[in-house]
């Protein structure tokens, strides 16, 4: 087996484990490309939690992140009942209104990075929906976790 902390793109991701399972196939026999981002959106979630900035502190600070831009590159496919290690990072904070968070999915039985993608969240108000300046717990949470060169 694969060391699988060589195959990531960035040092300490966040991560999740999660197994393939028979509902994210589809007819093709791999995993379905619309499950690709419900993962992606379950550890942008789980990493938001662990830094503190889960849903109940939104609500506190009436301010969301909400995806405003995604792109992905499938890079293999995946199968019923392979592991598969999600890793995240945030690579940007303009520290006014966006930060941009990148995704990495490994194989775990290979080391093979089969997507690679990121997102631009944009913060808002939850009572208007509207675009709206990040509060200081935003800033400083969503600290980048990219090494900057």
């Amino acid at each position: 087996m694969p060391n699988v902390d060589e195959t990531w793109d960035y040092p300490t991701p966040h991560i999740l484990q999660m197994t393939v399972m028979p509902e994210h196939i589809d007819a093709m026999g791999h995993a379905n490309n619309c499950e690709y981002l419900k993962w992606l959106e379950s550890i942008a979630w789980d990493h938001s939690s662990c830094l503190g900035l889960g849903w109940e502190e939104y609500q506190e600070l009436d301010r969301a992140m909400v995806a405003r831009h995604t792109e992905l590159d499938y890079l293999a496919a995946s199968f019923e009942g392979d592991e598969l290690l999600i890793g995240t990072w945030i690579a940007e904070n303009d520290r006014k209104v966006s930060i941009k968070r990148i995704y990495q999915i490994v194989r775990v039985s290979d080391g093979v990075t089969v997507l690679r993608g990121h997102t631009r969240w944009v913060c808002v108000s939850i009572a208007s929906g509207r675009p709206k300046r990040m509060p200081p717990a935003f800033v400083e949470g969503y600290a980048l976790t990219v090494p900057t060169v």
